[in-house]
């Protein structure tokens, strides 16, 4: 298909897709922890869909760049998101992965040969992720590498057909993510959610409510598998609407009898609802997601937030396993106060793309979609110094929560909010997959 056949096509088939949108519009939401940027163009049209290419090359260590640049048959791999859409979009996403392979290339790329980067923005549109994974077949991509989207039913079994691998997404939330052979997550999603349960009673907290997000309630029984077994309940649990102007009610139900509030809101909701916690007076202490309680929604309500606990993913970028991607970021010339590269979104795709090299790099012999598929599928101690826990893909979830076998990383670490400002609070990982089933070991 053509640029322009694509443009055309894409325009075609977005309005048959509008009521499908709107329904997922809730949905991403949660997927604002990635960075998203609620519909910003970036300067870039709409009806621009061309994959961009790039091709460059990373580090192991914090090396320099090399004089001698890779040669030979470029290592092509494909990263899926939304970059044109009226709904969030995440150019972090798109930006890491080209800064990436920039970094690579500048010092010798994967094995001397050079990284090359295709974007394909699916547009928030199934019918354009479908054509996405049709290219990445086309085009004999290795793996598709660090993605987010919420049409991965359209990607992954397309490409598994091909043995291309879907590696790395951050943030797996659709069904073939979580149990296909192909799909090697390194996020954690729902595991964050578990973990905030566990610290917020390891800190003390007695009563505990709970606010979820509308379109988010699958966080809800794993949250509370994590809760019974630690000898507790919810006092409450608050639905929220995700476009409210004015969240005062439900804070007002959120804090009465209650000394700490576990939240699973996203970002934009969450600007609104702190300023009605700020209103409210509340000494109440609240925990929530990495990406969504943070700097931006804490601004302006500094002293109320102040002490408040983030679980996520991945330790801030402050800390020493993002030495590299602060590097690329620099050297690249990225604007970081664009867009947010603190976030799953963000650093999920630098941790997909490290390990992506550091498993390519063992592969004997032609490095194609098959070969890294099987050597993927016979890693069973993935080290990406920190980002992540040791990772092993030879053992699926098998006895843990039912359509999550492929959920590798099941561990939690924790920030909290100063003065408005994210502080690392641990960097060591804890594993809560035994709680996520109701077990407290």
């Amino acid at each position: 298909m053509t640029t322009s056949e694509r443009a055309v096509t894409r325009h075609s088939r977005r309005r048959a897709w509008r009521t499908v949108a709107a329904l997922l519009a809730v949905f991403a939401l949660i997927a604002a922890a990635c960075g998203g940027d609620d519909g910003e163009d970036d300067g870039a049209s709409a009806t621009e869909p061309a994959p961009t290419t790039t091709e460059a090359a990373a580090p192991e260590t914090t090396q320099a760049p090399v004089d001698e640049a890779p040669s030979g048959e470029p290592i092509k791999v494909m990263t899926v998101t939304t970059l044109n859409a009226a709904g969030p979009t995440y150019h972090n996403i798109a930006n890491t992965a080209m800064a990436y392979a920039d970094y690579i290339n500048a010092r010798g790329g994967i094995g001397g040969r050079p990284l090359e980067v295709t974007v394909c923005d699916e547009m928030f549109d199934p019918a354009v992720a479908a054509a996405c994974a049709r290219e990445a077949v086309e085009e004999n991509m290795v793996s598709v590498v660090g993605s987010f989207t919420f049409f991965a039913e359209s990607i992954v079994p397309v490409i598994a057909e091909s043995d291309i691998t879907w590696f790395g997404p951050c943030c797996p939330i659709t069904p073939s993510e979580l149990t296909s052979p192909h799909s090697f997550p390194i996020g954690n999603q729902p595991m964050y959610a578990v973990g905030i349960i566990k610290r917020a009673i390891d800190d003390g907290c007695q009563a505990i409510n709970a606010v979820i997000i509308d379109g988010a309630q699958i966080f809800l029984p794993p949250m509370e598998n994590a809760i019974a077994a630690l000898g507790q309940s919810f006092g409450d649990i608050i639905i929220l609407p995700p476009t409210a102007q004015d969240y005062s009610s439900e804070v007002a139900q959120a804090t009465t009898d209650a000394d700490c509030v576990i939240g699973i809101v996203s970002e934009t909701p969450y600007i609104t609802w702190n300023t009605a916690w700020t209103q409210s007076g509340t000494d109440a202490r609240q925990y929530g997601p990495q990406g969504n309680l943070n700097e931006i929604s804490a601004a302006g309500n500094e002293e109320s937030t102040d002490g408040d606990i983030i679980g996520g993913m991945y330790p801030d970028i402050s800390t020493a396993p993002w030495d590299e991607y602060r590097l690329a970021l620099e050297e690249g010339g990225w604007d970081t106060t664009e867009h947010d590269y603190n976030s799953l979104g963000g650093m999920g795709t630098w941790a997909a793309f490290a390990a992506f090299t550091q498993i390519a790099e063992t592969i004997d012999g032609e490095i194609n979609a098959t070969s890294f598929f099987e050597a993927a599928s016979a890693t069973n101690h993935l080290d990406l110094g920190g980002m992540v826990p040791v990772l092993d893909f030879t053992q699926e979830w098998t006895d843990g929560l039912p359509g999550y076998q492929r959920l590798f990383n099941r561990s939690v670490v924790f920030s909290k909010l100063e003065n408005g400002k994210v502080v690392p609070l641990t960097t060591e990982f804890e594993d809560v997959g035994d709680l996520a089933t109701g077990n407290a070991g």
